[in-house]
């Protein structure tokens, strides 16, 4: 294989993506879904000694998984909101600040520059965050995921059944399964239509897991970009590697 000098690494609370990349390009993204991520990255990182592995988690891991990270590398980045960025951070408190968000909004930032930009994450959180012309992350909001709303009314209930996600659904529901299933899903896309009308000359980002499902179903001019996380860790990557 090729050297090449970068390792970003996404680490969601269901899957973890891992690439290589050279500059900003990114190279085959491979998911994995599995008990062992650092076996997993370990394995992956063999594949080319990496100048820099950049990782951006929303899983609390031990100290020793990241002592374990920076002996694959030249380099270490633990992507925080407390780290140098290639965009100011306005967030108040930016120690809770989540990584992907920070990740996403860098990777936005740089394909619409001097923009207006929302970013809608679809994963077991919907974030939508705001990201100004002046390239600043001005903060954002956190709602409750598509999957994740359906599991709580399972959870919270005695009598209401786990579904998942309709490829169909109906502006009232006319069962208790169809009714579930469009609350859920209305409920999602009024708010997300509201906040794009709320915001109209904002360029509009899907990403995430769910991002292709709620693009299908709005009328609305929106983006959908593909690993826009591992994206912005490539952009942090590049920057540090340089430093």
């Amino acid at each position: 294989m090729q050297p090449v000098a970068n390792l970003i690494i996404d680490i969601g609370n269901s899957s973890l993506k891992a690439a290589f990349s050279e500059g900003t390009q990114i190279g085959e993204v491979e998911t994995y879904r599995g008990g062992d991520p650092l076996g997993f990255i370990r394995e992956f990182a063999s594949k080319a000694r990496p100048d820099v592995i950049s990782v951006s988690s929303v899983r609390i891991f031990p100290d020793s998984f990241y002592k374990e990270l920076e002996t694959l590398c030249d380099k270490f980045i633990h992507v925080t909101g407390e780290i140098d960025l290639p965009l100011k951070n306005m967030y108040k408190t930016p120690s809770t600040l989540g990584a992907d968000r920070i990740c996403a909004a860098i990777a936005a930032a740089d394909l619409f520059p001097q923009k207006d930009i929302l970013i809608f994450d679809f994963g077991t959180a919907v974030t939508i965050d705001f990201i100004s012309a002046e390239k600043e992350f001005l903060g954002g909001n956190i709602s409750p995921g598509l999957t994740t709303r359906f599991r709580a009314l399972n959870q919270y209930t005695q009598q209401l059944p786990l579904l998942d996600a309709p490829e169909e659904t109906e502006a009232a529901g006319t069962t208790t399964k169809g009714a579930i299933q469009s609350g859920v899903v209305l409920g999602l896309i009024f708010e997300i239509e509201g906040y794009i009308k709320h915001y109209p000359n904002h360029i509009h980002i899907f990403t995430g897991g769910d991002a292709i499902y709620f693009a299908k179903k709005l009328k609305s001019s929106i983006f959908v970009v593909y690993n826009l996380v591992l994206m912005g860790l490539a952009r942090i990557a590049d920057n540090y590697a340089k430093s």
